[in-house]
């Protein structure tokens, strides 16, 4: 196990040294945006604003309230508490560049800062792809063998898939910032995004990228297909059993407890898989950009959202924490 970690490790170490020496030697990338300076984009970049907003404020709000109630100190809810620091992590690290651009004028980002918003979008996209496989393990194992809960569903295996969900985001975003910075760029370096995307960045290239984008496309299978796939097979075992109950309460429940997660799984594996598993000739800059604004900006608002407004235990912390702050304010 140790010479296996020493192994990840040193490759990890090679390959930030690479990007490192090719940050050093190249100049910088013009970020096109996503909106102009007219009255409605004006609009629209203020919604945006409000969105990203609502979603840090409502993310914050989910890891607190799982912190602060005793009752939701379970597998699931650590869980969930981690998909809403992803999600935080990802709206940081695309709109705040975002709005400094259109509200400075300037639009240059640095090779670094470049390669920094893949490495980061890369590691949280990834990670929470495989986070999302691991709670729809969780809800199989609350559903179908709920006495065996806290044997199936231990914190010692919750703690495990959380930090392999990092690391094979971590992993991913590595190497794959590693690749794309490794090409020759030409030309005006303007990239027709918001925000710096391994596939957008990759048309940029002066050199063949068809081994490139072939491994990109194995990476993104492994990253969105094996996930989602377990997440399918977990759902029909639990749609099985669910079929079998005789009480009508107890379907009720199972499907409310698993329609939320299943709201997040659908919209945030369609706007990825649109993103990267698309073939090159049909892919539209002006596509790539609100898909992309959907699943780094939309999604993560509905998250809280839909968990909140879906949960009787989140909704009761959160009253909960709203009368002692009143009765705090009334001392």
């Amino acid at each position: 196990m140790m010479k296996a970690l020493s192994s990840v490790s040193s490759f990890a170490a090679s390959l930030l040294f690479e990007i490192m020496n090719i940050w050093n030697t190249t100049s910088d990338f013009i970020l096109l945006g996503l909106f102009n300076h007219t009255g409605a984009h004006l609009f629209l970049f203020v919604m945006v604003l409000t969105i990203a907003f609502t979603s840090l404020v409502g993310n914050a709000l989910m890891i607190f309230l799982i912190h602060q109630d005793a009752r939701l100190h379970t597998p699931m809810y650590f869980l969930l508490s981690q998909l809403s620091l992803m999600d935080m992590m990802l709206v940081c690290t695309v709109v705040p560049k975002m709005a400094a651009d259109y509200l400075m004028g300037k639009k240059s980002i640095s090779r670094a800062g470049c390669g920094l918003q893949i490495l980061f979008l890369l590691t949280l996209a990834g990670g929470e792809c495989f986070l999302l496989a691991a709670m729809s393990y969780d809800r199989y194992v609350a559903v179908c063998h709920p006495l065996r809960y806290p044997i199936l569903m231990s914190w010692q295996l919750c703690l495990r898939m959380t930090m392999g969900s990092w690391f094979l985001g971590a992993a991913d975003g590595i190497m794959q910032a590693a690749a794309t910075l490794g090409f020759p760029f030409c030309g005006a370096h303007e990239i027709d995004h918001f925000f710096c995307e391994a596939p957008t960045l990759v048309r940029l290239a002066c050199a063949d990228t068809v081994v490139f984008e072939y491994v990109m496309y194995i990476c993104c299978v492994l990253m969105l297909l094996v996930p989602i796939s377990l997440i399918l097979i977990s759902y029909s075992l639990i749609l099985a059993a669910v079929l079998q109950m005789h009480s009508r309460e107890a379907r009720k429940k199972a499907f409310t407890t698993c329609s939320s997660h299943l709201c997040v799984v659908g919209l945030f594996y369609g706007a990825a898989i649109f993103i990267y598993m698309r073939p090159k000739s049909y892919r539209s800059a002006n596509h790539d950009k609100v898909v992309s604004a959907f699943y780094t900006i939309f999604t993560p608002v509905l998250n809280p959202i839909i968990y909140s407004l879906r949960n009787s235990e989140v909704k009761g912390a959160l009253r909960k924490c709203m009368g002692q702050c009143a009765a705090l304010n009334n001392d």
